[in-house]
């Protein structure tokens, strides 16, 4: 081994690696050990935000930013600390494939109508009365709802009602620019006006999912609106049973037309650790993003002791061994996005669990967020 580093250092390889990048040319031999990791090596790091910084600066940008005053959306997004200095497409990047933000909007405000080509979900963390359209529906949003928005279809929010509203937005933005593969488009009419009758596809899904006959040939977004009434009766249909040993009692949010993710991109999970549950370690190629919804509790990844309540949200990139364990005295909801239909379509998707200790990762350090 010695040799071999004596002799990529040599004058004559040093000299003739310099020699061929004038012609934007580069030696494989030397590049090989960066490209060809034995196993994934994420730039994206496990790191959690405090529910009271992100409330906090939220209320700051209400003094500051306004739909029609510095920009579209208020907005924070989440950047992960690995991820700052890797421009252009790190910046913005929550994983190295998917953005998410908290994002609020003011009784009164209307951020305006536009399409593009990523993908973007929503799930409601606090307030009632605002509305998204989506091609024409106004889909009017409640804590706990989960709202897809698939890439290309018209969307806007708007605020009829009396009290603030906060949600949080994932997009695969990192993925679609890193591909090279971003459109955007502004509505020219501000905000698009409705063409169908208010949480249109919410009724016609009344029933869960016996789907309307008209809906048996796939469609990309059938359903525009999952109730948390509805995901919150699922989860306590299963927690008749035992709960999986990784993730406790979990469902997945699902395109009912065709049974594939709601997003075509990105997976999005809604799991329920039962009181003193503690799961056990695994890890997988996917990377997640996990919303604190309700309860108290920490997680340990790659040995790190991240403690989280209500409000909170936490990464846990690729290849990173995590676990997660309820201290409240009640149920923990946790949701998640994740990149993991992308691993399955490019056939990169493994898991592993972790056998040493019963399961359990030894703690060997405690995360400390950053607070106001």
């Amino acid at each position: 081994m010695a040799e071999k580093l004596d002799f990529f250092q040599s004058a004559v390889v040093q000299n003739f690696t310099k020699d061929i990048e004038r012609y934007h040319l580069g030696p494989l031999w030397s590049a090989i050990p960066d490209l060809m990791h034995k196993q994934p090596q994420p730039q994206a790091l496990p790191y959690l935000w405090k529910w009271e910084t992100l409330y906090a600066k939220l209320m700051e940008a209400t003094e500051i930013f306004t739909p029609e005053r510095g920009g579209e959306r208020r907005a924070i997004y989440l950047q992960n600390p690995g991820l700052v200095n890797r421009q252009p497409w790190g910046w913005a990047s929550t994983t190295q494939t998917l953005y998410a933000a908290v994002q609020l909007i003011l009784p009164g405000e209307t951020a305006p109508s536009h399409r593009h080509t990523q993908s973007a979900l929503r799930f409601i963390t606090q307030g009632e009365g605002a509305y998204s359209i989506v091609q024409g529906e106004r889909i009017f949003m409640e804590e706990g709802d989960f709202l897809i928005t698939p890439q290309g279809l018209w969307h806007g929010h708007s605020h009829p009602g009396d009290k603030p509203m906060i949600w949080m937005d994932c997009l695969d933005i990192p993925f679609i620019y890193g591909l090279g593969g971003t459109f955007f488009e502004s509505y020219p009419d501000k905000i698009e006006q409705p063409s169908l009758p208010d949480n249109y596809s919410a009724k016609r899904y009344m029933g869960g999912m016996v789907r309307p006959i008209a809906d048996r040939k796939p469609q990309i977004a059938p359903l525009g609106s999952y109730k948390w009434k509805g995901t919150e009766q699922s989860l306590t249909g299963l927690s008749e049973f035992a709960p999986d040993p990784f993730d406790g009692h979990a469902v997945e949010y699902i395109n009912p037309s065709n049974g594939a993710t709601a997003h075509p991109n990105i997976a999005s999970w809604m799991q329920k650790l039962p009181s003193g549950f503690r799961s056990k370690a695994h890890r997988h190629t996917s990377a997640t993003i996990y919303h604190v919804f309700k309860g108290t509790g920490y997680s340990v990844i790659n040995g790190v002791k991240y403690n989280w309540s209500q409000g909170d949200f936490f990464v846990v990139p690729n290849w990173a061994w995590h676990e997660h364990v309820n201290l409240s005295s009640d149920d923990t909801y946790l949701f998640s996005t994740s990149d993991l239909p992308i691993m399955e379509a490019l056939g990169l998707q493994r898991e592993e669990a972790y056998t040493e200790n019963n399961g359990h990762q030894e703690i060997l350090d405690e995360f400390f967020p950053l607070l106001p």
